[in-house]
């Protein structure tokens, strides 16, 4: 498998602003891979939940996270800004596939691609089921690449 290029800004539909924490870096100096795992999950439901109007951890069918990843192209660290861009690299009928791109705030560069698949379930049987109406409906247009600016100030990685 060959590694991706690092994707521009145009490449995605919805920015978030998220703030680093000094305990997200390492020993090394940077912010350690799990903290961007943390962002992903706050930037995609921190938008489903604007987008929507709604609390999706009480709709019937809920999205439960089944893969993830991450490629690294530079390090960030505290105390930088970060814009977490999102677009919808698929919509099935019972997943959605997010793509992100971890952005230094005003530079062009994308530090990080991750991956984030949700794949919704009876929320109370946890068996699988169709993405739930109100999240198809925001969703969709995120595969088509609008350019929406979201959110007013920087997120809570563990929000």
């Amino acid at each position: 498998m060959s590694r991706p290029q690092p994707p521009s800004r145009d490449d995605f539909a919805v920015f978030r602003p998220i703030g680093t924490r000094w305990m997200d870096d390492d020993a090394y100096g940077h912010a350690n891979n799990v903290v961007y795992y943390a962002w992903f999950d706050t930037v995609v439901n921190a938008w489903l939940m604007e987008a929507t109007g709604t609390d999706i951890r009480r709709l019937p069918r809920i999205g439960v996270v089944a893969e993830t990843g991450c490629t690294f192209f530079s390090s960030v660290s505290f105390p930088q800004t970060l814009d977490i861009g999102l677009s919808v690299e698929r919509l099935g009928e019972r997943s959605v596939t997010y793509r992100l791109g971890v952005f230094v705030t005003g530079s062009a560069d994308c530090a990080a691609l991750g991956r984030f698949v949700h794949v919704y379930v009876d929320a109370t049987t946890r068996r699988s089921a169709p993405v739930p109406p109100e999240i198809r409906k925001v969703v969709e247009p995120l595969l088509r690449g609008p350019l929406i600016r979201a959110g007013s100030g920087p997120l809570s990685p563990t929000g």
